[in-house]
């Protein structure tokens, strides 16, 4: 019989994957499509072509979901979708470009040329044809468009800076809105007024259609004046490259087109999945395991170890107290939180960081007989291989007997050597589905 952390350990897991099985981006399209709404069963049996573009760390999975539930109409298929490199693989009727590489949240080159492709492919749409949009987390970098006077390497700047000063999403999203041809409902243009349907899986708390993806298909309710205040708010008008402060000013002073603030009721944005879905997955995971569930939701937000903090005293009070639930109990909760990151900082993510940071509060006494998971469910964490971490009483004697201090660890920002030492590094491999974070603390 395993040993009750190791029980535990491996519970976590189990949970932590029903949630990310719940937003399997294929089957959550291919059901879809089986089963449309009236108005895109009518869509689908036009005399046009169906047009499919968009992009995400979903974006392969989707396009295949496509091709499954619609593999009587591949002949009216047609489209580009822009997804990571690793995820590319011979579709029928779609092709899947390779629009970034691995580990690189970065816009790049290759992704530009995909997303011209996609232009291309709706300036020739006839009267009749009908587009399909997928969008999924990861698709602001996914689909770069410069907008005219800005260059890619100015893009790629603003958004490593934005990054760096702990940027929310929402933030450094209209940012880049307002310096893309494609984002902010600048797609959505593009067609016209033909049918549109956006198929979404949100990565984005609360799953704001203008947010998830920088909007593409969304009218957008920010603008230039926005822009430059968060540039203000994180000081950053003397570091952001110069045509892109000309652009946010021309901007704002009247003299270039804002972003679309309505589009034609032509335009439908679907919400396929979010990180409701995946919380609720994996509360009845752990039910069936004989836990009692602390769901606290999808909207947490804020400081990583702030956050961090706040669970390893709930699950304190829960062992201790019995409050607000006596044990066993699985603490669920998703959303995303943020990390600031100091000078040379070590190896990492939010995940891996939010499980150290608890480690760190909670200490060994604290974590016997309780395990803390967290990892993106995407199978990523920051610019690791790592989808996050998890830590038990185990893992803190382990690091002790290697002589490694959590602390200092947790200090530099270097999670990802902490846990690669310690053996407890949560490693999925790229999930092709993306709904922010799924955290599971079971209290023995």
């Amino acid at each position: 019989m395993l040993h009750v952390a190791s029980l535990l350990r491996e519970h976590a897991r189990v949970i932590w994957q029903a949630a990310v099985a719940a937003v399997d981006s294929f089957t959550l399209v291919r059901d879809f499509l089986m089963n449309p709404p009236p108005d895109l069963a009518e869509a689908l049996i036009s005399s046009g072509r169906l047009l499919v573009v968009g992009g995400g760390k979903a974006g392969a999975a989707m396009a295949a979901g496509i091709e499954a539930a619609l593999a009587n109409q591949l002949d009216r298929l047609s489209g580009v979708v822009n997804v990571p490199a690793e995820t590319v693989r011979p579709l029928r009727a779609i092709r899947l470009h390779a629009a970034r590489p691995a580990g690189s949240n970065q816009p790049t080159a290759e992704g530009v040329a995909g997303v011209q492709a996609m232009l291309d492919l709706v300036a020739r749409a006839g009267p009749h044809d009908v587009g399909l949009c997928l969008l999924s987390g990861g698709g602001s970098a996914l689909l770069p468009a410069p907008i005219a006077g800005i260059t890619l390497q100015d893009k790629q700047h603003v958004t490593a800076l934005l990054h760096a000063c702990g940027a929310t999403i929402n933030e450094m999203n209209c940012v880049r809105k307002h310096l893309s041809a494609v984002k902010g409902g600048r797609l959505a243009q593009a067609f016209g007024d033909r049918p549109l349907f956006s198929l979404i899986i949100s990565d984005v708390i609360g799953d704001p259609l203008d947010v998830i993806a920088s909007g593409p298909t969304a009218p957008d309710p920010t603008t230039f004046a926005d822009a430059l205040a968060i540039l203000d708010r994180y000081d950053l008008r003397t570091k952001v490259p110069a045509a892109v402060l000309a652009h946010l000013e021309r901007g704002r002073a009247g003299i270039l087109s804002e972003t679309p603030k309505t589009l034609p009721p032509s335009v439908h944005n679907l919400i396929l999945g979010n990180n409701r879905r995946a919380l609720d997955a994996a509360g009845r995971q752990a039910e069936a395991l004989g836990y009692k569930v602390l769901d606290l939701g999808s909207y947490i937000e804020g400081q990583t170890r702030q956050a961090a903090v706040v669970l390893a005293g709930i699950a304190r009070s829960i062992r201790v107290d019995g409050r607000p639930l006596s044990p066993p109990v699985c603490l669920l909760c998703g959303g995303e939180t943020t990390v600031t990151l100091g000078p040379s900082p070590g190896r990492g993510g939010r995940n891996q960081e939010l499980v150290l940071a608890a480690a760190v509060h909670l200490g060994v006494a604290g974590l016997r007989n309780l395990v803390v998971l967290s990892g993106g469910t995407d199978g990523e964490d920051g610019p690791t291989d790592a989808a996050g971490a998890l830590a038990e009483e185990a893992t803190l004697l382990r690091a002790a007997k290697a002589g490694l201090d959590p602390a200092a660890y947790l200090e530099r920002h270097d999670a990802y050597s902490f846990f690669e030492a310690t053996g407890d590094l949560l490693k999925t491999g790229l999930t092709q589905t993306n709904v922010m974070d799924v955290r599971v603390i079971l209290i023995g």
